[in-house]
């Protein structure tokens, strides 16, 4: 209201053609996509940052398993152990020679030949929210600070490319750890708004509603560049002049029939949706796969719910199936389409789970040791990294860190992560703190 009557009193031109119904549109640009400037909002640093490392892969899909997925049950089984520490399950051989996964990785176990996996993970923090921060920022959790995401630091290093958002979380935002830390929110995450495996699946920000036809929506974009030309000349302000290029970048996702296309499951056959499953994994993780070939930089899927404190045969059973098919699928169909060279795909939880079964046939919050699978983006096929110990409750050998992983995703992302970037309290921080790029996983 504010802005209507300082326009009514200061530049009455502007509203003699508009009514005042017409006028209080131009709020109701945040429903057509217009809350994508803040999105796109990349800084003064429109341009991405040059860097000495020579990339190897492109983009990025970060699979999350919130809750801590037991490693017993999935990468990391124990054949050999009594049966209060093996689990459940009985494990199952894979293409890798000697390895084995658990008995609920039936399609993975094929396909094992094709990733790297991480036996030797390890951090000191069993709270959730402490272990997501390291698994999502490759820092340990700070009093003093918040850290930003992977995806956000890649947005702010890298930028947006085709008119798409560098950064996408599929569904939405779960927690904090996946956001901007000390950053602008402008390299935050564009949110679906609603679920890839729903009917009736669209994103909210790529469509304007129903009533809003094309000539509606050009209007209200005249609309507000002449209210934006009004404060221009009253303000003679450079934030308003700045505003422009992020509401232009708004404007040409929202228009873009490509941007749209890539969110538009429709446009993949009914057999390769069939094939990665009518679930929730199944059509998250073929969303995921659209985005990157259509130019997203990262998407960070969340799926299921892994804080199996009791009768963890049941929740596995019910989850595990939709993971093992989706993921599996599109390990091959981003092989198949010749993107899993340049893709590098993902798959962590906070931590690991117990190595004993308790009293409630479950598994507790578990830091000392964990498994992180990967495949794509220039890592080893068919390699194991470290190990834990015959019982799974600590590493046995080349225990790696969250910085570590940090450290060498960046390095195949071609981005300097000992560089320093700028806190909103001017202090320089450096992308990741220590850690090592762990050459042993490259090919």
């Amino acid at each position: 209201m504010k802005l209507h009557q300082n326009c009514e009193g200061n530049h009455p031109d502007i509203l003699s053609a508009l009514s005042r119904r017409d006028f209080m549109h131009v709020g109701m640009l945040g429903t057509i996509g217009l809350s994508l400037p803040n999105l796109l909002r990349l800084s003064a640093n429109e341009m991405p940052n040059v860097e000495s490392v020579k990339a190897i892969a492109d983009s990025v899909i970060h699979i999350y398993l919130p809750g801590g997925m037991a490693q017993h049950e999935s990468w990391d089984p124990k054949p050999f152990a009594a049966p209060d520490y093996r689990g459940p399950y009985t494990p199952i051989k894979t293409s890798i020679p000697g390895e084995y996964v658990g008995e609920k990785f039936v399609n993975i176990a094929k396909i094992m030949n094709k990733l790297t996996v991480i036996r030797s993970m390890t951090h000191g923090e069993a709270a959730h929210e402490r272990g997501t921060h390291n698994m999502f920022t490759g820092y340990r959790p700070s009093p003093a600070i918040k850290f930003p995401s992977y995806g956000s630091v890649i947005s702010h290093e890298q930028g947006s490319r085709n008119s798409l958002p560098p950064y996408v979380v599929v569904p939405s935002q779960f927690c904090p750890e996946q956001g901007t830390g000390y950053m602008s929110s402008a390299f935050g995450p564009f949110a679906l708004g609603s679920d890839p495996a729903d009917k009736g699946f669209a994103v909210r920000d790529l469509l304007s509603p129903k009533e809003i036809t094309t000539q509606r929506f050009d209007r209200r974009r005249n609309l507000l560049s002449s209210v934006d030309d009004h404060f221009r000349q009253v303000e003679k302000s450079d934030a308003i002049g700045a505003m422009d290029s992020f509401q232009t970048a708004a404007y040409s996702l929202v228009s873009s029939a490509k941007a749209r296309e890539a969110f538009d499951l429709g446009r993949e056959s009914d057999k390769l949706r069939d094939e990665y499953g009518r679930h929730t994994a199944g059509q998250r993780f073929l969303l995921a796969r659209r985005l990157v070939e259509a130019g997203v930089r990262m998407v960070s899927v969340n799926f299921g719910g892994w804080d199996h404190h009791s009768n963890i045969k049941s929740a596995f059973d019910q989850q595990a199936p939709q993971f093992d098919q989706a993921f599996a699928r599109l390990i091959t169909d981003l092989s198949e389409r010749g993107l899993l060279k340049r893709t590098l795909v993902l798959v962590s939880s906070e931590f690991g789970r117990t190595p004993k079964i308790n009293g409630t046939n479950g598994r507790d919050h578990w830091p000392r040791v964990f498994s992180v699978a990967m495949a794509g983006g220039g890592m080893k096929e068919g390699y194991i990294h470290g190990a834990s110990d015959s019982l799974g409750g600590e590493p046995d050998r080349d225990a790696v860190g969250p910085e570590d992983l940090a450290k060498t995703m960046y390095r195949v992302l071609g981005i300097n992560s000992e560089k320093r970037i700028m806190s909103g309290g001017g202090r320089p921080i450096d992308i990741v703190n220590g850690g090592r790029v762990m050459t042993d996983w490259l090919a």
